[in-house]
C-alpha cells in the first residue's frame, strides 16, 4: 500500500507541475495569440469587441492600409534586419573580445578597467541619445544606417555578462596549450575561445538582436527618410489622423515586427539550453 500511495503521490506531483507549466506557457502565448487574431480584424471590429478568438477577413485590407502610408514594408524588415544583424555581430564579437582580454590575460589596471566598464553600464542609454545624434551628423552620418550599427561595438552589459561566464566556465589551461603549440593570440581566440563561448554568445545575441529590432528612439531621430526606416518606426507612424487610427493595421506591423524575433529565437534556443547544462555540471 505504501509504495502505491507514494507513486500516486509522485503522480499528482508531476500532473500539479504540468498543470502550472502549461498554464504559465498559455499566460507568455495569450499577448501574441490576440495580437495575430486582431491583425486579421478591422478597426471597428476591435474597438467593440476587444476579444476574439477566430480570425476576420480584414488582413488585406490592413496590408493595403499599412502600405497606404507610403511604406514599404519589405524594405522595412530589410532595414531592420541588416541594423540588427550587423549589430548584433559586432556587439557579440567584441564585447566576447574585450572580456577575454580581461580574464585571459593579467596587466596592471585590468580590475579598473572593468569596474569602468560597470560604471558606463550604470549609465542609461537615453541620457547620450543627444550626445550620440550630435556626433553622427557632425561626421556625416545622419539618414545612414552605420550611425545605428558602429556604436554597438560598444556595449558594456554584453561584456560583463560575457566576462561572468567566462570566468565560471572558461578553462585557461587551454589557452596555456595553445600558447605552447605556438598558436597566435588572435587564432586562439578565434578558434578555441569563441567555440566554448557559444552558450554565452548565442544567449547575449538574442538580447542584442531583440533590443536592436525593436529600437525606436535612435532610429526615429537618426533616420528621416522614408526608405531608411526600419519596421518599429514604420509602425509607430500608423496613426491616420487625430480621430482615427487603424488598430488593424497597428497589429499587423506588430506581427511583422515580432515573427522575425521567434526565428531567431528557435534559432539559437539550444545553445542556450547548452549553456545551462553545462552551468549546471561544472556547479
Amino acid at each position: 500500500m505504501n509504495k502505491f500511495d507514494k507513486r500516486d503521490g509522485n503522480t499528482l506531483v508531476k500532473i500539479f507541475i504540468y498543470a502550472v507549466c502549461i498554464f504559465f506557457a498559455i499566460l507568455c502565448i495569450w499577448p501574441f495569440f490576440i495580437m495575430v487574431i486582431n491583425s486579421t480584424r478591422g478597426t471597428y471590429e476591435i474597438q467593440q469587441h476587444a476579444l476574439s478568438f477566430v480570425p476576420s477577413s480584414y488582413l488585406a485590407h490592413n496590408w493595403a492600409t499599412f502600405e497606404g502610408k507610403s511604406f514599404n514594408v519589405w524594405t522595412g524588415l530589410k532595414n531592420s534586419a541588416i541594423i540588427a544583424g550587423c549589430s548584433t555581430a559586432l556587439t557579440i564579437y567584441f564585447s566576447t573580445l574585450t572580456a577575454y582580454a580581461i580574464v585571459a590575460y593579467e596587466w596592471k589596471l585590468r580590475n579598473a578597467f572593468f569596474t569602468f566598464i560597470l560604471c558606463i553600464m550604470m549609465i542609461p542609454a537615453i541620457v547620450t541619445s543627444i550626445g550620440t545624434y550630435q556626433f553622427m551628423f557632425q561626421i556625416g552620418l545622419s539618414n545612414n544606417l552605420l550611425a545605428l550599427i558602429i556604436p554597438t561595438v560598444s556595449a558594456p552589459a554584453a561584456v560583463f555578462f560575457m566576462k561572468q561566464f567566462m570566468v565560471g566556465s572558461f578553462p585557461l589551461e587551454i589557452l596555456d596549450s595553445a600558447r605552447v603549440d605556438g598558436s597566435p593570440e588572435f587564432r586562439t581566440f578565434n578558434q578555441i575561445a569563441l567555440p566554448i563561448m557559444k552558450p554565452a554568445m548565442a544567449t547575449q545575441g538574442i538580447f542584442s538582436f531583440v533590443g536592436t529590432w525593436n529600437n525606436l528612439f535612435l532610429p526615429s531621430i537618426l533616420l528621416t527618410k522614408r526608405e531608411l526606416y526600419t519596421l518599429p518606426v514604420m509602425v509607430s507612424q500608423l496613426k491616420g489622423d487625430i480621430y482615427k487610427v487603424e488598430y488593424g493595421s497597428v497589429y499587423l506591423g506588430l506581427t511583422l515586427t515580432v515573427l522575425p524575433l521567434f526565428v531567431i529565437y528557435f534559432a539559437l534556443s539550444k545553445y542556450i539550453i547548452a549553456g545551462v547544462a553545462l552551468g549546471s555540471v561544472k556547479g
